[in-house]
């Protein structure tokens, strides 16, 4: 055995048989790894990745297109990228839109506030809107009727405040962490701005979120529903026939095809979230914007007294 291993070292035959074996794999995946950088760098030259977030949103149309992933995929993935561009101000309800109780109303003025609007959660003030001084869940109303000594003030959860600059990422964070789906944003001097819920951000990401409330008044896919106070949420790019045949109106769709179009150009340009328009009847407010545009109104029925005010 020793005679073969040390005349191994001195037949030149061994050598150049056996020097290649250990160097042939490693220089042949230097070769490969070589070859794969280079193509990737020359893919890389030729097809850029997207530098921005409008590119990157292209790109998932594209991704779309050749079938790699779901249109609903495709949708939650810009809305997890534009809400990251987002703050609470731009999601808020507005306050003039807030649906508040007041502290001083009575146990039954309390129970027809939230059966008339449907709300779980609701911020309480004392004295004026704006001074909050808690939240009031709907289901903790239910106590006083076992316990009608109880004092409404004692059924107040603490209210969370946060700024209008508050990015929409974190503060979603925050609610989930925090097991809080409701803040109440206040603007740059410490005054009430408006109030955002966890529904209102998670909309950002999948979209409009039906309840049980929601009747689809329309065809199918008319984007009218009845809400559970009797108004309506219209989305912005609903057809101004299927407008109409839900009111009963005659509006024109000679120069708009949606109700979006013609509610921005009454108001003079896209009204942002809380404004309302008025038009042929009907009083359209602002629930949300998404994308320049107008995603859903609130829409109820002028009183006839302002109704012939307006045309007057």
């Amino acid at each position: 055995m020793s005679i073969g291993y040390s005349g191994g070292f001195s037949t030149t035959a061994h050598t150049t048989v056996s020097e290649p074996q250990p160097s042939r794999p490693a220089k042949h995946g230097g070769r490969g790894n070589d070859h794969r950088g280079l193509l990737d760098r020359v893919l890389e030259f030729l097809h850029p990745g997207p530098d921005s977030t409008s590119e990157l949103i292209e790109t998932l149309a594209e991704a779309e297109e050749r079938d790699l992933i779901a249109p609903e995929s495709r949708q939650m993935l810009e809305g997890v990228l534009r809400m990251a561009e987002l703050s609470a101000g731009d999601v808020m309800v507005a306050a003039p839109r807030m649906d508040l109780l007041d502290i001083q109303s009575t146990t039954d003025e309390l129970l027809g506030a939230v059966i008339d609007t449907g709300h779980s959660r609701f911020p309480v003030y004392d004295g004026q809107r704006d001074n909050i001084i808690g939240i009031l869940l709907a289901k903790d109303l239910l106590k006083l009727q076992r316990a009608p000594e109880l004092n409404v003030r004692a059924l107040l959860r603490p209210a969370v405040f946060v700024p209008e600059s508050k990015g929409l990422n974190e503060l979603l964070r925050d609610f989930r962490s925090n097991r809080n789906h409701l803040a109440i944003v206040i603007d740059e001097f410490g005054n009430t701005a408006g109030l955002i819920t966890i529904e209102d951000v998670l909309e950002e990401i999948v979209g409009e979120i039906e309840d049980e409330f929601d009747v689809d008044v329309g065809d199918g896919d008319a984007g009218i529903y009845t809400l559970a106070d009797g108004s309506y949420r219209v989305a912005g790019d609903a057809d101004i026939d299927a407008v109409n045949d839900a009111f009963g109106l005659k509006l024109s769709d000679a120069d708009f095809d949606t109700i979006g179009g013609m509610v921005a150009h009454e108001h003079g340009r896209v009204p942002r979230r809380g404004e309302t328009v008025e038009i042929a009847g009907l009083r359209f407010a602002v629930m949300i914007n998404r994308g320049g545009a107008v995603r859903w109104f609130k829409v109820t029925r002028t009183p006839a007294s302002e109704a012939d005010e307006l045309s007057g």
